[in-house]
């Protein structure tokens, strides 16, 4: 018996949301009277940031910074509308419908500080500062919150917009049955090294390379956290989790999760990923989706480097190590499966 290595590439092209009734998700926007940028959603962080994305489209779209945006999520009987956070639709869908939202708040805002400065809304340009400038003349300028000030108190006005994105509705071909489920996909491709014991079955995965097309990376930081979070957790379906971690018998699973299986940093190979930019037509500013293909690449990859390494092909998951012996002792040890 011995410790035999192998390598197995995958590639998955992965839908951006999908197109159940166009996929909507709604946005406002308004300015309070002291210049904050209010975001009002219906969209749940679950922690893959997406309150830190939104709130970077807000900021850029109408010209100001970070922290004069406030993304408000908090109750979804008052808020827009949004079919959920699902599908890796996050940034593309509510993104799109807060650009639309934000350029209409950002029109009003123009519209004020034009009044302000007396000259024409189109005269001027914010400069992602606090300030709104006049262009060609940057010492004739008025702030933010001079012109939210004025707004409210001047003029009268809410500086307000809304927004709200809804993908081309595709149905069904008579004929075929065919239909566009997608307006645009994300890519991955991963390559994984694997030592597999032919003695015991079990498997370590040595190193895991992935590349990723994500349309355009808003936050190049937090899609290299997402692209490692998601090897961890594809290391983690691919090897570890289930309720019944060896036998068909609930008898044999866990009872909690002090007893679940999942890798623990340990357990976690070297890895290498690489972020490629091809931003998507329909993107907000050309980003699209990056949550769960970077856990499903590393899947697939893991079980082709264990067929590689030791003839076995596993199709069901966890592939633990009772299921690699067994098929190690059906092929007679041989590197081939059994015909």
């Amino acid at each position: 018996m011995a410790r035999k290595r192998g390598r197995g590439l995958s590639a998955v092209n992965y839908p951006t949301g999908m197109n159940l009734g166009g996929d909507p998700s709604q946005a406002l926007v308004h300015a309070t009277t002291t210049g904050t940028f209010v975001v009002t959603l219906s969209s749940v962080d679950l922690g893959q940031g997406l309150k830190t994305v939104m709130t970077q489209i807000c900021a850029e779209t109408i010209g100001v910074p970070p922290d004069m945006v406030l993304i408000d999520t908090a109750d979804t009987d008052t808020g827009p509308h949004c079919m959920g956070t699902f599908a890796s639709r996050g940034t593309h869908r509510i993104g799109n419908a807060i650009v639309m939202a934000a350029n209409e708040a950002r029109a009003v805002l123009m519209e004020v500080a034009a009044d302000e400065l007396e000259v024409n809304a189109t005269d001027l340009e914010a400069d992602g500062k606090g300030a709104i400038h006049v262009k060609g003349a940057p010492t004739k300028s008025i702030s933010v919150i001079e012109t939210a000030l004025a707004a409210h108190f001047k003029h009268g006005k809410t500086i307000s917009g809304r927004g709200m994105f809804m993908a081309e509705r595709s149905f069904p071909e008579p004929e075929t049955g065919k239909m566009r489920p997608a307006t645009c996909y994300a890519h991955a491709c991963t390559i994984a090294e694997v030592e597999v014991d032919t003695e015991t079955g079990e498997v370590e995965v040595l190193s895991l390379k992935s590349a990723y097309e994500v349309g355009r990376a808003l936050n190049p930081k937090m899609v290299e956290q997402q692209i490692i979070g998601g090897a961890w957790m594809g290391i983690s379906h691919a090897l570890y989790e289930t309720t019944e971690p060896y036998y068909p018998d609930r008898a044999h699973g866990p009872v909690d999760f002090n007893e679940y299986l999942m890798p623990g940093p340990g357990d976690l190979p070297e890895f290498g990923g690489v972020i490629l930019e091809r931003p998507a037509s329909d993107g907000p500013y050309g980003a699209k989706g990056v949550g769960e293909m970077t856990a499903n690449s590393p899947i697939p990859a893991i079980a082709n480097a264990i067929f590689d390494a030791v003839g076995v092909r596993v199709d069901s998951l966890p592939i633990t190590p009772e299921k690699v012996l067994r098929g190690i002792l059906a092929n007679e040890g041989a590197l081939e499966p059994a015909e």
